[in-house]
């Protein structure tokens, strides 16, 4: 039973009318040009996280049409050497470090205090100062490839070709700089939802009550706050041996060029699990809404994603089984590549078990899952092909290696993403999407993928170095190219129809009632878009599926436990494990300091 739903005001029953006048003059923000800089509402950073980081998509993606354009045929020069490396190395960093990262997390900043059934995130300022300090980051580097000083020694940056004498100008300064940058603002939400996570959950929502994607975001969070200091590491010795001549990967001065594969591949890994765990949970929301039942085994996934975020950290070697490192350390990481399959594999069959269990419901996002599920289990094929030493040693540095990391990364995150936006698009807009245009979307976006990266598979076992600007005639890899480059337009296609069809449903959409799928979380028992204090009553949760358990719909029209909190910007703390209501707390106020500070952290780096 949403708001709109409410029962008629008796005995008990709040007047939702009064109570959301009375929270509007707390919570309500008035369109200003200095609200825009100030606000720090989740829901508007949440939504400024997903249009910005799907503009630095489209940017990455005109990077990878004109590398393909390039690769279309042998010897050809529609770019040169320089323009390609820069290129390719834009392409890789945006949409790592730019896109995948910042679009899921602009997903858990509009969601997670919905879904956990409290008013705004735990450090709503902090939270609007990873924002800036986000797009700040992004639009340097974008700026520096636009200037033709661009990072070119790829997005892994492996040295000594990215240290001087061998890169001699600014681009990949502004790599490391730029990636250091970042990493404030990843560190920063991190921990915001990992605090709103174990603090700010509606009382009754016990640890056994979260929903799957929360649990997914709070799993990759802890795994953030472990992984990038290594990354942050190894940026700061490349710039101090960049600008200030140190020799931290110098052989000839006692240092070691391993170092930088080692600090990069502790972060390089856990970041695939990074991108992924969020859009699982994105997948693990999507099928009970659209099979019409809870998540089968829903302890076993919560199980996994724990272990997955776990094990993630002892993989990272295997993408340096060609490096000469002891065979018995490399045997260690072996069995950890193929040991961190199971939990994903126990993840796909809780899914088909809700589906087989279910009356699943093809709409379109539905069937951008679908399309996910069998991508990205032939993406897990090669994987599992990969932690084998003596196969990756083969295809060590061929095609084969692009063609499988664009079946997890693109597979496993973009679609996901892509139904998430289809998901949530009435509860963020307000708008319904045109279900036609959706479902053609959809048919272009997953032939076009398949098109573009099953034909790599093929040039990599015939041998195709990846990294490589052009090449000669006669190889046999002429054919599979041209239909890679091709099946880059098929995609091109279907995403811009996603982004069409979205941008007309804003502009035309039907009105979207509060939950046109029969979702099972809280979101939805929410007006299309919420209103800027989410709840006017912080529901009391009975169970794991609130959205479909009376007893919590009836909650959020009874005031309990001093459940209103109107008297002020205040926001219902429980206590850790079993969330019991604890206190209220008063959050902040929109403030220009996270905009005011990020400009100064901008102008100091």
């Amino acid at each position: 039973m949403s708001v709109a739903q409410q029962p008629s005001p008796g005995p008990g029953v709040v007047d939702h009318a009064a109570l959301e006048k009375q929270l509007d003059r707390h919570w309500g923000e008035r369109p200003s040009l200095r609200t825009w800089f100030s606000t720090v509402d989740h829901k508007r950073i949440g939504r400024r996280y997903l249009v910005t980081a799907a503009g630095f998509f489209v940017l990455s993606g005109l990077d990878a049409a004109a590398l393909r354009a390039q690769l279309a045929r042998p010897r050809e020069h529609f770019l040169s050497f320089e323009e390609y490396n820069q290129l390719f190395t834009m392409h890789g960093t945006a949409m790592i470090f730019l896109f995948a990262t910042p679009m899921l997390f602009g997903f858990g900043n509009f969601l997670f205090p919905l879904m956990l059934g409290t008013r705004d995130m735990a450090f709503p300022r902090l939270n609007a100062f990873g924002y800036w300090v986000f797009l700040f980051a992004g639009l340097v580097m974008f700026s520096s490839l636009a200037a033709g000083n661009g990072p070119d020694g790829g997005w892994f940056a492996y040295v000594p070709l990215t240290t001087k004498p061998y890169s001699l100008g600014l681009g990949l300064d502004v790599y490391s700089l730029g990636l250091l940058f970042l990493g404030v603002s990843t560190t920063a939400g991190a921990i915001n939802f990992i605090v709103t996570a174990f603090k700010l959950r509606a009382p009754g929502m016990s640890l056994n009550r979260v929903p799957i994607f929360v649990w997914a975001l709070v799993a990759t969070s802890f795994m953030v706050l472990f992984a990038l200091p290594p990354l942050n590491v190894a940026n700061g010795l490349l710039f101090l041996s960049r600008r200030f001549g140190a020799h931290f990967f110098d052989p000839g001065t006692g240092g070691n060029v391993l170092l930088w594969q080692h600090l990069f591949w502790l972060f390089g890994h856990p970041d695939v699990y990074i991108i992924v765990m969020p859009a699982l949970g994105i997948v693990s929301s999507i099928i009970p809404a659209f099979s019409r039942r809870g998540i089968a085994a829903y302890p076993l996934v919560v199980l996994s994603i724990v272990t997955t975020a776990i094990v993630a950290f002892g993989v990272w070697v295997h993408h340096m089984f060609a490096t000469g490192l002891p065979q018995l350390s490399m045997s260690f990481f072996s069995a950890a590549s193929l040991l961190i399959t199971i939990p994903s594999g126990i993840q796909i069959f809780a899914w088909l078990a809700t589906m087989w269990l279910g009356k699943v419901v093809l709409r379109v996002p539905m069937l951008f899952v679908i399309g996910f599920i069998v991508v990205f289990v032939l993406g897990g094929f090669t994987g599992v092909m990969f932690a084998l030493v003596a196969f990756d040693q083969q295809v060590t540095d061929s095609y084969f290696v692009v063609a499988h990391f664009h079946y997890v990364l693109f597979g496993g995150a973009v679609f996901p993403i892509i139904a998430g936006l289809y998901h949530w698009f009435p509860k963020i807009t307000g708008r319904m999407y045109h279900e036609g245009l959706g479902r053609w979307a959809f048919a272009l976006v997953f032939l076009g993928m398949n098109l573009t990266f099953f034909p790599m598979h093929v040039s990599g076992l015939l041998g195709m170095p990846r990294r490589i600007a052009t090449y000669p005639d006669g190889m046999g890899w002429n054919g599979w190219n041209l239909a890679s480059s091709i099946g880059v337009a098929v995609l091109a296609l279907g995403l811009l129809l996603v982004l069409g069809g979205l941008w007309h449903a804003l502009r035309r959409g039907e009105k979207a009632p509060p939950d046109p799928w029969g979702g099972d979380t809280l979101e939805w028992a929410m007006p299309s878009p919420p209103p800027h204090f989410n709840f006017a009553v912080i529901p009391a949760v009975h169970s794991l599926h609130p959205n479909w358990d009376e007893r919590t719909a009836a909650s959020l029209h009874r005031a309990g436990e001093d459940r209103t909190l109107a008297g002020g910007r205040k926001a219902a703390t429980t206590t850790e494990l079993d969330g019991s209501y604890d206190k209220a707390q008063e959050t902040a106020q929109e403030s220009l300091k996270p905009f005011v500070v990020a400009v100064g952290l901008l102008i100091g780096v």
